[in-house]
């Protein structure tokens, strides 16, 4: 496959496939978005929304659990098949506001135990030769960040969000993504601390993310 030239006489490592990353409102559809307008690479959202259990999971979690985890990890295994196909295969750089592993946060946290058994077996039937990300992007925040963006995107679906499961959904992603970069050492995984940097008010914070990413993307002629 062809490097991609890049602006300033650099080009690309690889054919970049970026996920932003990080527990609900910390920003990670705010952050893929403007990478993809500052690179012009393909953008890939999560589908949220549209998830028909996702209401009733918030108000009875332990009800809701496994209907709300597999429609996510059918839609996403649907989405990479078509950005893998449609836009990798083809050299096009993309940048995706979720890593499928999120799934298994999720449901390890939710599910009961027998349901865990029997999702783990699709997961991985899934997921088998899926495209990987090889730049990761981790947002975390303190619990009081998280609700109040949680609270100013004023999303239906979220407004019955038990502060207890956030915070502990939060923990959840720090010692998983400690162990992801200890497993897969060959996968950069940059992180930004959301209760110091405002990316989205402040446009040198966004800058200074932009420059972590060149640096691991980018190598000179």
């Amino acid at each position: 496959m062809s490097i991609v030239v890049e602006r300033g006489g650099k080009t690309l490592k690889k054919v970049p496939f970026i996920a932003v990353e990080g527990p609900i409102g910390v920003g990670k559809s705010s952050l893929a978005r403007e990478i993809s307008d500052y690179y012009q690479y393909t953008l890939l959202n999560e589908i949220v929304e549209e998830n028909p259990f996702l209401g009733n999971f918030y108000k009875d979690i332990n009800e809701w659990s496994f209907q709300t985890e597999m429609f996510f990890l059918c839609n996403r295994y649907k989405q990479l098949e078509d950005i893998q196909k449609y836009h990798l295969a083809k050299g096009q750089p993309t940048v995706a506001d979720y890593h499928i592993f999120k799934n298994q946060i999720f449901a390890e946290r939710t599910l009961q135990s027998l349901q865990y058994e029997k999702y783990k077996k699709i997961y991985y039937i899934l997921t088998e030769n899926m495209p990987e990300p090889n730049l990761i992007i981790y947002l975390r925040a303190s619990l009081d960040t998280l609700l109040e963006r949680i609270s100013l995107r004023g999303r239906d679906i979220e407004k019955n969000i038990d502060p207890a499961y956030l915070f502990q959904l939060s923990s959840d992603y720090d010692k998983f993504m400690e162990k992801f970069s200890n497993d897969h050492p060959n996968v950069p995984v940059i992180t930004f601390d959301g209760d110091k940097i405002d990316f989205v008010k402040n446009k040198h914070h966004l800058k200074s993310i932009f420059s972590e990413i060149d640096q691991h993307l980018l190598v000179n002629n």
